[in-house]
């Protein structure tokens, strides 16, 4: 596999992962890294104020990975979209920061390995509150069926694996960086062999172990992509009814009677809804990671808003604040 590059002591294989499952601060570009995009940081001073990368901000890292043309690797085919997806959705309803206290990045979806865990570990040691980071593609098993990566571009099926990015290497970059709390969103696909490793539908032994660490919560998605033609129906990671197009839809409209700031895991049984359409079509039931409850990352829940605001005389000044509070900022450039 492509090492882990300078630096990267405690980064290879022998990382414990423990067992169990959880039912823009602007920014320099570097190099490989030419999608980075950042975002002036909120005015103020002392903790919880500032620009990305200072105490309270919040350090998001989207990975969609394209595996390229191989056929056996065509369940990573929109992930890049996915990544797109999340990557503006998500500032935008960060409850504490917003667009302003969130340092986006995201990666090329034809990056390589090298080039995904630069961007990780440069995230993981700015000074912030949390670390948000969402991998999208297509996993793929070592071939003693005991580590995972995710499938990157060039490979072929022979070195996927080598070629790819190692999950326990994402989460060992997580568990070290600075951030006091991380969160690791998840909308992939596994090949008949890699799902049979994971345990499919409800394994939890062996390699599917490395789903889960105690200081690294999951949310998302892990479904079967069986290839050939019964592939032509699955659901790809950032198409229709995937984990990144529920999540993006569910936080556009919000959670109805629910409260204005609700954790990832009260937004579940919304996302879960909607991942059921997609389930319904494909024929392919999947696998869902549910974050616990618990935890200080917020995400704001748009229906209250609007409900607030209903049947009330609001100026045209006011509304537009809220707007500009509420609305993206220019995407992060893919």
């Amino acid at each position: 596999m492509t090492g882990p590059g300078a630096g990267g002591a405690g980064m290879g294989g022998g990382m414990g992962i423990g067992a169990g499952m959880t039912g823009t601060g602007g920014m320099s570009g570097m190099a490989g890294m030419g999608s980075t995009t950042g975002l002036p940081g909120p005015a103020g001073s002392g903790a919880g104020a500032g620009p990305a990368g200072a105490s309270g901000g919040i350090e998001l890292v989207v990975i969609g990975a394209d595996g390229g043309p191989v056929r056996s690797h065509g369940g990573s085919a929109l992930a890049g979209h996915g990544a797109q997806v999340l990557a503006q959705a998500l500032p935008a309803v960060c409850f504490d920061t917003g667009n302003r206290g969130c340092r986006v990045t995201l990666v090329p979806p034809d990056a390589d390995a090298n080039a995904m865990l630069t961007a990780l570990r440069a995230a993981a040691r700015q000074e912030s509150r949390w670390l948000v980071v969402c991998l999208l593609g297509q996993l793929v098993v070592d071939p003693r069926g005991r580590r995972l990566a995710l499938v990157t571009g060039g490979s072929t099926p022979e070195n996927a694996y080598m070629r790819g990015l190692a999950w326990d290497w994402v989460v060992s970059c997580m568990v070290h960086g600075t951030p006091e709390e991380a969160l690791l969103l998840v909308d992939v696909v596994a090949a008949p062999e890699t799902w049979a490793a994971i345990g499919g539908l409800d394994g939890d032994q062996g390699v599917a172990e490395l789903l889960a660490h105690s200081r690294v919560p999951l949310w998302g998605r892990v479904g079967p992509y069986p290839g050939g033609r019964r592939g032509r129906s699955a659901v790809l990671p950032g198409g229709e009814g995937s984990f990144s197009w529920a999540l993006g839809r569910v936080l556009e409209r919000g959670v109805p009677g629910a409260p204005p700031a609700l954790a990832p895991a009260e937004f579940q049984p919304a996302v879960a809804a909607e991942l059921a359409w997609g389930e319904l079509a494909s024929g392919l039931e999947a696998r869902l990671l549910v974050p616990p409850t618990g935890g200080r990352l917020l995400l704001r829940n748009r229906a209250a808003v609007r409900g607030a605001l209903a049947g009330l005389s609001v100026s045209e000044e006011l509304l537009a604040v809220l707007w500009r509070e509420n609305a993206p900022t220019d995407p992060p450039s893919a």
